[in-house]
This record gives C-alpha cells, structure tokens and sequence, in this order.
C-alpha cells in the first residue's frame, strides 16, 4: 500500500504524526490544502463556480444553528484566523527569513504570533525553497503578474508541493528568493510569512500579496482578522513631504489619506508593511516601533533569546 503513496506525502505524514498535538482530521487537512490549493483558495475566495452552492448550504447550516447573529458570526472569524493568519514583514526581514542556513525551532512566539494557534517557526533544511504559482492570484479573472512568487520554505512542504505541483513550482535557492521579494516589494505588494493550523501549525510560507488578488487581505478587509501587524507603522515627516500622494496610492492597506499637511497615518489601518517608505521621492516616511501591536518578527533575535 505505502509504495502508491509519493515519498513527499510519507514524510508530510511523518513529521505531522511526530506532533503530539496533531490529529488525523489536521493531517487530512493539511494534506487537502498542499495537494489542491487551487480549489481550495478559489473555493474560500468565493472565485469557484461551487463556490455559490456551498455558500449556500454553509449559510442554511449556520440558519439551523441559530449563528447568524453577528456575535456568533465575529466569533467564527476569530476561530477562523486563528488556524490560518500571515504575519506582516518588511521586505529586509522577509529576507533574512528565507536567508536561515540551519534549522530551526523557535515554539514559543506567543508575543511575536498573537494567535492561539500555528505559532512555530520549526525549518528543517531551510535551504529547500519552491516557488509557487501564487493560488489566488491564479484564481483572480485578471491577475497580477507574475504568478510564481508564493515561496514554500523548509521541508517536508517545499519537497511536497514540488512533488505534487510540477508544473506550478520549481526549486530556487536563497538569492533567487531574495530577488523575488525585492520585485515584489517594489511592485507594491506586502510580504507575509503564513502559519497553518493543518501545516504542522507551523511557518510554511512567505507570500507576496496584492489587495485586488489576496484571498487573506480581502478576508481581512472584511472583518476576519487573519492578519497581523508587522509591529511597525509608517510615521510621516510633513517637513520633508511634497505632497505628491506617492504614499497614499501605493498603500495596499489603504491607511494613508492625504491632507493640505501631508499624509495622515491611520494608526489602527497601518500594518507596517513598508510599502510607502520605499514609494516615498524623499524619504519623508520611516517605520517607528508601535508598542500597543505585537512584536516585530526578527528572525536574527528570535534566535538569540531576544523577542
């Protein structure tokens, strides 16, 4: 029986049955998830054709159970983002991520990862990176481009979605990675490291994403808080400003409006993604340090005990 089974599977299996909290419906998730991502994000991205059925039996089922209210509704979103949540990351720090050249388990983010769960940073040959025909965008009627620019680091997920997606992936090593972030980020687009419940509740992915194409940006535009803040927010000198809107355009979040000063940034709408900083003609933005948002994470200090 277990010769039909692809080698990349075995291992994701294996390492899933090595976690004591790891259940066979997680396993079954997680093996759901890597194997058909495209039918998975267009499904939760409502870009499916049964994306309308299903919407409907879903909304029956929860007619049924009486959660239709809106504190049962903000009560699914929670439980929802806390299985599945993207941490945001400023391109540099996004770099030195996919730069790791040893392993790693780092299990105890509570601060740096405000979920309850899929916290972890475990990277075993972290050197294996796959870039990945990004599934929302390939869902989107217009996409953006290019498409292959969601990185799968550290195995056993970089080996299975090579396995099972070769024509939608390809190996690339650390300066490649490094390239792609640097194209992103100039294209506007915000990095951010993914954690899963049903990946081994763990950091399996760096995606680069865009608000018209994002499943999880547009998911947090409307209520569901999958996603967190970098631990930074843009800070605008209106001294330096020419108040040419540069940052207001480029702001996938949408938190800079323009004023006879010069930018206004909405603290609580910023999530610190440095877009605006590097769109700015004369450096009239920075990242400051927010205290009241969760730490940033730097993976150099998080492995130095520096939180």
């Amino acid at each position: 029986m277990t010769r039909w089974i692809r080698p990349s599977t075995r291992a994701f299996f294996t390492e899933a049955s090595r976690d004591a909290d790891d259940s066979l419906s997680s396993r079954l998730h997680g093996y759901i998830y890597g194997r058909w991502p495209y039918f998975y994000i267009s499904l939760a991205t409502g870009r499916h054709p049964l994306s309308g059925p299903a919407g409907k039996v879903l909304r029956s089922v929860r007619v049924l159970l009486r959660a239709n209210d809106s504190r049962a509704r903000a009560r699914a979103r929670i439980k929802f983002a806390h299985g599945y949540h993207g941490k945001v990351l400023p391109v540099q720090e996004a770099k030195r991520l996919v730069q790791i050249n040893k392993s790693v388990d780092l299990g105890n983010l509570e601060q740096v990862i405000p979920y309850d769960r899929a916290r972890r940073i475990v990277l075993k040959n972290p050197g294996h990176i796959v870039a990945l025909k990004c599934p929302c965008r390939a869902s989107s009627p217009h996409p953006c481009e290019p498409l292959q620019v969601c990185l799968i680091i550290g195995e056993p997920f970089a080996g299975f979605i090579l396995e099972h997606h070769p024509g939608k992936a390809r190996r690339i090593t650390s300066d490649e990675a490094c390239r792609i972030l640097e194209q992103e980020h100039a294209r506007g687009h915000v990095q951010h490291a993914f954690f899963k419940d049903a990946m081994l509740g763990r950091f399996y992915a760096i995606c680069n994403c865009c608000s018209c194409c994002c499943g999880a940006m547009q998911a947090h535009r409307n209520g569901v808080p999958m996603l967190a803040s970098s631990g930074y927010a843009a800070d605008a000198d209106q001294e330096l400003c020419i108040k040419c809107g540069e940052c207001a355009q480029a702001c996938p979040f949408q938190a800079i409006a323009m004023s006879r000063e010069g930018p206004v940034v909405s603290q609580d709408l910023c999530m610190g993604c440095g877009v605006c900083v590097s769109r700015c003609p004369v450096q009239g933005l920075k990242l400051k340090r927010q205290k009241d948002k969760s730490p940033p994470l730097e993976v150099n200090s998080l492995l130095h005990g520096r939180p």
